[in-house]
């Protein structure tokens, strides 16, 4: 998204407010079609503009961003003037606030069967960890009235003598990055006490502290920690690259991906599409007049197929995980931070407590063609990403 002017950039096609852009004011407006990355970090170098482009890379910007797109285009239709820096701040700031001052939790807490999905097979998947002696853990920011309203809804009134600890308000992703921080106590009613913590305790719920005291006092350390998250840089990251724990990825949209992945319309649509681009590479060497109108209308077609297969998934933003034929940023994020990944933890009761997970082999670019990439999802929901140890 490009701060200044307001325009948002997915899957190649640019947009303000919920209308398409055309690419010739796309042209004009980036100077060609390249937009260097160090405007939108300096990570990347200075930019003599600044950093004058926000990019959403997670799920849980898609909110953001339509919330963005929804009021940009209200200004739109009403003429009203407006500066587009502070529109993008204002939401940034309400979208905190909502989260910090406890509007979000209590919204929830009033209506929560109409926002969150009953989980029988969440208790089931967790009861069978526990019978099978595996050592469990929650640690989230949301504050403790609101946790256990959820997992009484989710799991039930005993929920907590499924898990050896249970923190919250963790402060994520700072508390696996902060030792100052000590743990405290939270009692039945909410209130906290001023005891040192010198071991945690099962049944018990406690508040802030971070990893570092956390690996102390439990021994948990390394590969044979299996943390499940459902954010890649608040939850994944810093324990993929620090910590050296596998990590899972809950990523709830991958079950309507997959469903849509199986249809027969999208299998037909892809193979189409692989054929039409192998008959261009094929066919671009003949140079006549006839053979050249030929592949302009095949270009024309492969690019309508290739429309038609991303607005499967969203007429918007198409899939989460694909842009055309490349991993979108968000995918190779988490194919970065992420040693499995799966719609639902309940995923997991397909499989054998001492199951390993093998790694595909992805086929390179200059690999035969007859190992291009495979057409169909896997059966159980839960792509395979790197090598893991056996879950412990």
């Amino acid at each position: 998204m490009k701060i200044d002017a307001f325009h948002y950039i997915q899957l190649g096609t640019v947009y303000r407010g919920l209308n398409v852009v055309p690419d010739s004011k796309v042209i004009e407006m980036y100077e060609g079609f390249h937009v260097p990355l160090e405007q939108m970090s300096d990570f990347y170098g200075k930019s003599s503009e600044g950093n004058t482009l926000k990019q959403f890379m997670d799920i849980f910007s898609l909110p953001e961003m339509t919330l963005l797109s929804c009021v940009n285009e209200h200004f739109l239709k009403h003429n009203i003037d407006y500066e587009p820096v502070h529109l993008y701040k204002d939401v940034k700031d309400a979208i905190r606030d909502v989260h910090v001052k406890g509007i979000l939790y209590r919204a929830v807490e009033a209506d929560i069967e109409r926002y969150i999905c009953y989980g029988e097979k969440t208790q089931a998947v967790l009861s069978k960890l526990s019978n099978h002696g595996k050592k469990m853990f929650l640690i989230t920011n949301s504050p403790s009235s609101f946790v256990n309203k959820g997992m009484n809804f989710i799991v039930g009134k005993d929920w907590r003598d499924l898990f050896d600890v249970v923190i919250v308000q963790a402060d994520k992703p700072n508390f696996f990055n902060d030792k100052r921080r000590p743990f405290r106590k939270v009692t039945e009613r909410g209130i906290l006490l001023w005891d040192k913590i010198h071991h945690l305790e099962k049944g018990q719920i406690y508040k802030q502290g971070n990893l570092f005291e956390f690996l102390k006092l439990t021994g948990w350390r390394g590969s044979k920690v299996l943390y499940f998250g459902d954010h890649i840089y608040s939850d994944l990251a810093d324990l993929t690259l620090k910590h050296g724990w596998r990590t899972g990825a809950i990523i709830p949209e991958l079950k309507s991906e997959i469903e849509i992945m199986n249809t027969s319309q999208y299998i037909k649509t892809v193979a189409w599409l692989q054929g039409l681009t192998g008959l261009l590479e094929r066919m671009q060497v003949y140079r006549d007049a006839e053979s050249q109108m030929v592949l302009q209308d095949w270009i024309k077609e492969r690019q309508e197929t290739r429309d038609l297969a991303r607005k499967m998934f969203n007429n918007q933003f198409g899939s989460i995980f694909r842009t055309d034929h490349n991993a979108t940023y968000f995918l190779r994020r988490l194919s970065r931070f992420a040693d499995i990944y799966m719609e639902s933890l309940s995923c997991l009761l397909n499989y054998d407590l001492h199951h390993t997970f093998y790694p595909k082999r992805t086929p390179l670019q200059h690999e035969v063609p007859n190992l291009s990439e495979p057409q169909y999802a896997s059966t159980f929901g839960i792509p395979f990403i790197k090598e893991i140890a056996q879950i412990k």
